[in-house]
């Protein structure tokens, strides 16, 4: 029923209609406390109390280009008033392009929110003078329709659940949707605004539909580039698509359409020339302290090592990079030794034409290396500053030493380090350690200490408990070292975590790691971890999510990713995250076991069981992934085998360190709760880092529901911070 001037809804004052929309009429109002005027949407009936939890979701996103919804009355919604009109095609290339950068990043701020748009289309993004401006952000939702019941209700003209023609095509299936859904309309809103007509269209609202689930839009009359970020997004499978709206912003920033401060960089490692071999510690650590430099200028993201270092000798792969990097900015060079003089040649190239910006060849001696490297570092800063909006703040290259040696010696570590074996760990972990004996100030070498202990806790090298004061002695060091190195704080906050259960403590620690770098891959990844091991999936994911936006290319982080997938019950989410990072590297053991146990849900036991054979003779030690053997083996009907493996388990546990954690899951499995609250308390005695990880999800239901499972919480501190799937 239409609303004429003069109406009161609650303080709100209406004074003209603007127009009428999938859930009611809008109308301009006026908010008689504030004096202000607002766009009220009227619905038929009222809002649940769900979508009013919702509305105030929504409420709280705080984004240039996302309308701003500031109250929620029984039945209507108000909002931001904005003077435009919705978008419209077809648009010069790069206007377009502006316009897709905006959307991607309101995209992103939402979706890391845990909100998904589900009608994005032109009708629902206006164009002001300011930029544009999403409405409707994540209100199209439904309490009561089931899945299906919403396709039918999404296929009749007005309904509040998204228009046929710009739907993903699980959305149009009543299938479940998630923020990969929104990238696909935003591929038929981009489509449009650059053709200036429809990606799918057809006679009906269901042969619309059908078109959207069978058919591939006609090629656009553009760039390759955009060509091809369109089809990515339009794919039918959302696991073809870009995984989130930061990638796809990066990818449309590349092809110039990002906004100021738009730019990031991966430092290549550097060529060896000098016939030596062995010399290639100093060429990547020349480039790695490069990246480090770089990570401390705002605006400005630097692609981190593993992902960087991952095209060695590719450097002439510039389209792979974009692609795989997401990188603006590529930076490659050589270096060539000959006893005390040094040569270092450096070029910073542009990915999106391969144009070579920046140029320089130093002749310099050893002892000039630090120079050197904040040369370098200062020139990419002036070459980019226009996109950084910022100028070069001399020096950005942080000298820890001036000691040779104890400089070399943190090279050839991090170099053993980085080749993630366990031989070489343990030769890079003798190195540091002779770094901060001839240096007890050198905090990255700390810090690098400190993480290396860690990684010897999850693998079962000995009893944690005992590895732990040392560790945090470590992280302690690092901080004194340097109060202002994002890392050493990060680190701490870890092992509080995981060897004193003060998990407020390790927060507080965190937080202000990333106060301090929002560019550290590792900070977001500890701070993914920490929200991991109490439960708090959702929140984990957001955090690996930016530490693999920075990393695109970790194995580990994209092996969190899916790790939370699979503890939040999400089996295809995390068989998508295995697939990518198997692609990445079909040998990397911890992802063989993740799929093995996937294969299993599905029903194909033998073939997890095989996968999980394989990753166990890659393991260094038995951890979590291992306790898979006894599900799969309860799940095929052969609950002996089961109790076979766990035995052998206790066995060898008197002979030597099994995480009690992994015998704890195997218990589960046998449906034996009495002895997996056994294998707890002995893992809160031995401070197993794997535990707070084991207790919330699918495999730990029944520990959960057993009265005793409120003690466990007390010692883990977890009573007052819990989350349970």
């Amino acid at each position: 029923m239409s609303l004429s001037s003069g109406t009161r809804l609650g303080p709100y004052e209406i004074v003209a209609p603007i127009g009428a929309g999938g859930m009611g009429e809008v109308y301009r109002a006026l908010d008689t406390r504030l004096g202000r005027t607002v766009a009220i949407k009227v619905s038929s009936s009222e809002f649940s109390d769900r979508f009013q939890r919702e509305a105030r979701a929504v409420a709280a996103l705080n984004h240039p280009n996302i309308c701003t919804l500031h109250d929620v009355g029984p039945g209507y919604l108000v909002m931001e008033y904005i003077e435009g009109q919705p978008v419209k095609g077809p648009l010069p290339l790069q206007e377009a392009v502006r316009i897709g950068v905006q959307i991607a990043d309101a995209l992103q701020t939402a979706h890391e929110s845990g909100i998904v748009h589900r009608d994005l289309k032109p009708a629902n993004i206006l164009l002001s003078k300011s930029g544009i401006k999403l409405l409707d952000f994540g209100l199209a939702r439904s309490e009561s329709l089931s899945s299906a019941e919403e396709t039918m209700a999404q296929t009749q003209a007005g309904a509040i659940l998204g228009t046929p023609a710009y739907m993903s095509p699980e959305q149009a299936e009543g299938r479940t949707v998630d923020v990969r859904s929104d990238i696909f309309s935003f591929g038929v809103v981009l489509y449009e605004l650059l053709s200036g007509r429809r990606a799918f269209h057809g006679e009906s609202t269901f042969s619309t539909i059908a078109s959207i689930l069978r058919d591939e839009p006609p090629a656009l009359e553009t760039s390759a580039e955009i060509q091809g970020i369109v089809t990515r997004c339009l794919r039918k499978r959302p696991s073809e698509r870009y995984r989130n709206a930061a990638e796809l912003k990066a990818a449309l920033t590349a092809c110039g359409g990002g906004a100021e401060r738009a730019a990031s960089i991966a430092v290549l490692p550097f060529s060896n020339l000098s016939g030596d071999k062995e010399n290639e510690y100093f060429s990547d650590g020349l480039a790695e302290e490069i990246l480090i430099a770089l990570n401390q200028v705002p605006g400005l993201r630097v692609i981190a090592r593993a992902s960087a270092f991952a095209f060695r000798g590719r450097e002439h792969e510039v389209a792979a990079i974009r692609e795989k990097l997401q990188a603006t900015h590529l930076l490659h060079g050589s270096v060539r030794r000959s006893g005390a003089r040094i040569r270092v040649n450096a070029q910073l190239v542009a990915v999106r034409d391969e144009s070579q910006l920046w140029s320089e060849r130093y002749d310099r001696e050893m002892r000039d290396l630090f120079d050197i490297q904040d040369e370098i570092a200062l020139a990419i800063v002036e070459n980019l500053k226009t996109l950084l909006g910022t100028a070069a703040v001399k020096p950005l290259v942080k000298r820890y030493t001036d000691n040779p040696e104890a400089r070399t010696l943190y090279l050839k570590g991090n170099h053993h380090l980085y080749r993630l074996n366990g031989r070489d760990m343990e030769i890079g972990r003798e190195y540091l350690e002779r770094v901060v004996a001839l240096e007890p100030g050198y905090a990255p070498a700390w810090v690098q200490l400190a993480d290396y202990a860690v990684a010897a806790a999850f693998f079962g090298s000995a009893i944690p408990s005992e590895i732990w004061p040392a560790t945090k002695e470590k992280a302690q060091k690092a901080i004194a070292a340097d109060p202002q190195l994002a890392e050493a704080h990060a680190v701490m906050g870890y092992v509080v975590a995981l060897s004193e259960y003060k998990w407020k403590e390790a927060e507080r620690l965190l937080g202000h790691s990333l106060q301090m770098s929002t560019v550290s891959a590792r900070c977001h990844f500890w701070h993914g971890q920490l929200f991991a091991m109490r439960g708090r999936l959702d929140e984990a994911l957001k955090s690996l999510r930016r530490a693999i936006d920075l990393d695109p290319l970790s194995p580990l982080f994209r092996w969190a990713i899916s790790g939370c997938h699979l503890f939040a019950g999400q089996v295809s989410e995390a068989g998508e995250e295995m697939s990518l990072l198997l692609d990445l590297d079909p040998e990397y053991a911890i992802a063989l076991a993740v799929q093995g146990e996937i294969k299993s849900l599905a029903g194909q036991h033998r073939e997890g069981l095989d996968l999980i054979g394989k990753a166990r003779e890659k393991m260094a030690g038995d951890f979590w992934p291992a306790a898979f053997h006894a599900w799969i083996y309860v799940r095929s009907g052969a609950p002996a085998e089961a109790e076979k493996y766990l035995a052998g388990l206790e066995e060898r546990s008197l002979r030597e360190f099994v995480p009690p954690s992994t015998m704890l899951l195997a218990a589960l499995a046998l449906g034996n709760v009495a002895k997996a609250f056994d294998f707890a308390e002995l893992a809160i005695t031995q401070r197993d880092p794997t535990l707070p990880f084991m207790i919330f999800g699918p495999y730990a239901k029944s520990f959960r529901n057993d009265p005793r499972f409120a003690a466990i919480e007390r010692k883990l501190g977890l009573d007052t911070d819990r989350a349970v799937l």
